[in-house]
């Protein structure tokens, strides 16, 4: 197991006022994670940094969980609200899908590690019986519901295609089965859902997976904390 060292962060900076050089001490970490999938596959990696949650939050209503170690807590968020914790300094790092960093724009994160879990794909499904593969050579415009919004606009327009999106938040699946849509663009890991609604997977977009995080202030800052613990994370990803 990895031991990541009881220490404080130190940084010296120069006072403009007196001209002198302050010592200022920066101490605490905070991780963001989300429930379910992300935060069970992040516990080996945790672990491999040497920092156990003293709570299960899926048994807990707490939102901020402490852990073993004193100057490591975690907060739970969303999923699709991580990136947005991360960058305005709420956490100092976090754990966040591919898919939801890259409608969040990535701005102001750095993304140091590609930790391989959650894995899934992004990708486009049509009603059983729907000739996907026609109405794209035809150049039929089709309407399509997503919450991916900025990946279906970029996929479809890569493709020359028409398309009327739809913004939805949940249960895309009941898009088509209703006439709002005759397509969707929506995250598949085993297609489970899709077949029980009589849909079919035509076309993938991407594959998808959970990166680390970090507030760049936060890297700059707190380095000698931080450091260790991506390094750990790093050293546990399994191909």
């Amino acid at each position: 197991m990895f031991e990541m060292e009881k220490k404080l962060a130190v940084r010296h900076v120069l006072d403009l006022n007196s001209g002198q050089i302050e010592e200022i001490i920066v101490t605490g970490i905070t991780l963001a994670l989300s429930k379910g999938r992300i935060f069970e596959e992040t516990l080996p990696l945790l672990a491999a940094a040497g920092i156990v949650p003293v709570e299960n939050p899926e048994s807990s209503r707490k939102l901020i969980i402490e852990t073993n170690r004193s100057e490591v807590r975690l907060v739970i968020v969303r999923a699709s609200d991580t990136p947005t914790y991360v960058q305005y300094g709420a956490a100092d790092l976090g754990i966040a899908g591919k898919d939801v960093l890259i409608e969040h724009g990535g701005a102001g994160l750095y993304q140091p590690v590609d930790l391989n879990i959650a894995k899934c794909r992004m990708s486009v499904a049509v009603p059983v019986g729907f000739d996907y593969a026609a109405a794209v050579q035809r150049g039929a415009r089709i309407r399509v519901a997503t919450k991916y919004m900025k990946i279906a606009r970029e996929h479809f327009a890569s493709k020359g295609m028409h398309v009327d999106l739809i913004k939805l938040y949940g249960s895309m699946e009941l898009a088509p089965l209703v006439g709002l849509a005759e397509a969707i663009v929506d995250l598949v890991s085993t297609g489970g859902t899709l077949r029980a609604n009589r849909l079919t997977e035509v076309e993938e977009i991407m594959q998808i997976s959970s990166r680390l995080v970090v507030n760049q202030a936060a890297l700059k800052m707190k380095r000698e904390l931080l450091q260790p613990i991506i390094e750990a994370f790093a050293g546990a990803v399994k191909p």
